[in-house]
């Protein structure tokens, strides 16, 4: 593994903490800030607004600079943001740090999946990904667990600061491990890669984000009421069991990456087949608490297996511009979270039973697999309108210009060199 990719996974593994260790620390935070669980619960949102918002917005403004200057810039911002978290004297203002904490993340990811991709032969692409991936799956399994410790133990600002430290020393392994040379964006600029956008292939590829993990965290989101009203867990037990979704997750992006590099779709559709499985075996897996482990588990596995060929999905359909395509895809992830999530609690409201989230999710699952074959029809449709269009200009050519085709003899009576 090339070290610049380790320094791309320290910046990840920062990222991933600060964004889900709030979940861990609603009522320490409204407790000290004199606000209501729900109240607390919008600084979650807020983080994910500043995604969606600053993934693609970031990453078009700096479409014409030097990557490894934007992935330093981009941490350097991140540590301002948890910094001023950290600092906030109220609510607002930390609802507005927490919003500016969340602008670089999609960017990073996005950006650094690039600079991760070109840093590897062709064929090692994906993996190079996953690697890179592999810090937000490590911050799941052991940053957000000790962060929360940590604010639990000593505050919930020095977890903030805590943060801020990791992204200081991203920043210094990006400064030292980033090459200069093959960390540079080509000159696409703006215009360019919002061209990449109106591409039908990269949308339907977004769309996949959207749907395949949508069904995800329409299931993860109420995993905590699954657990002990279904399979008999206590809340002690559920933290255990949490982190076998860190490790299954670890775990699926790994694998994931690694299959990708020998087929990018059709890992894509194996890991989604198995999140509908799984997903649709969540009502029977929840009864007792050895299956609710291995659900939780084998979730995190098939989810997670899909990341990296979705993110090399998605920057091969915009391989003229891929940083902001690929930033694009963070915030599509983004959109999956709530939007699963939402979508998840309908199935509650509609009192079909405390598993039935996860049923929801399976019908996203369905619904990812059948925007993924779409996706796969069009790439089939445009490979052969291209292939007609070649047989169609081979045919208007001259005998003598066309390959493979021998030419007339010359007045000597030897044949005439063919064109190549």
């Amino acid at each position: 593994m090339p070290l610049a990719v380790l320094a791309l996974a320290v910046g990840a593994f920062g990222i991933g903490t600060t964004e889900f260790v709030m979940m861990g620390l609603l009522p320490d935070v409204a407790g000290d800030l004199h606000v209501s669980i729900p109240a607390a619960g919008h600084l979650v949102s807020a983080y994910a607004l500043g995604v969606v918002i600053g993934a693609p917005l970031l990453a078009a403004v700096t479409s014409r600079l030097p990557r490894r200057h934007v992935l330093i810039g981009l941490m350097a911002l991140f540590v301002v943001g948890n910094a001023l978290s950290a600092l906030a004297p109220g609510y607002h203002w930390l609802l507005a740090a927490r919003f500016l904490s969340g602008l670089p993340h999609g960017a990073f990811f996005g950006v650094g999946a690039v600079v991760a991709a070109t840093l590897v032969p062709p064929e090692r692409k994906a993996r190079s990904v996953s690697l890179m991936l592999l810090g937000l799956t490590l911050a799941n399994v052991i940053g957000v667990p000790a962060a929360t410790l940590v604010g639990q133990r000593l505050g919930w600002r020095t977890t903030f600061l805590a943060v801020s430290v990791i992204g200081v020393v991203a920043i210094a392994s990006l400064a030292l491990l980033v090459p200069h040379d093959r960390g540079h964006a080509p000159a696409a600029g703006l215009r360019r890669e919002l061209a990449a956008l109106r591409s039908l292939p990269v949308w339907l590829a977004l769309l996949t984000t959207v749907a395949g993990c949508g069904a995800l965290f329409s299931a993860y989101s109420y995993i905590t009421p699954m657990l002990t009203r279904s399979a008999g867990y206590t809340e002690a037990g559920v933290t255990l069991v949490l982190a076998l979704f860190g490790v299954g997750a670890t775990a699926g992006n790994l694998l994931g990456g690694r299959l990708a590099d020998r087929s990018t779709r059709g890992t894509l559709f194996g890991a989604l087949v198995a999140l509908v499985v799984v997903l649709a075996l969540f009502p029977l897996m929840m009864r007792t608490e050895w299956s609710a482990a291995l659900a939780v588990a084998l979730l995190g596995t098939a989810a997670f297996a899909t990341g990296s060929p979705l993110q090399l999905m998605v920057m091969e359909k915009a391989s003229t511009a891929p940083s902001l395509a690929s930033a694009a895809n963070q915030a599509a992830f983004n959109l999956a979270n709530a939007g699963g999530a939402w979508i998840g609690g309908l199935a509650l409201a509609a009192g079909l039973g405390v598993t039935s989230p996860a049923l929801a999710g399976a019908a996203l699952a369905v619904l990812g697999l059948a925007v993924a074959g779409t996706a796969h029809r069009v790439d089939l449709r445009r490979a052969g309108a291209v292939r007609g269009r070649e047989c169609v200009v081979a045919s208007h050519m001259p005998s003598t210009a066309r390959p493979g085709v021998p030419s007339a003899p010359s007045s000597t009576g030897e044949p005439r060199a063919e064109a190549v």
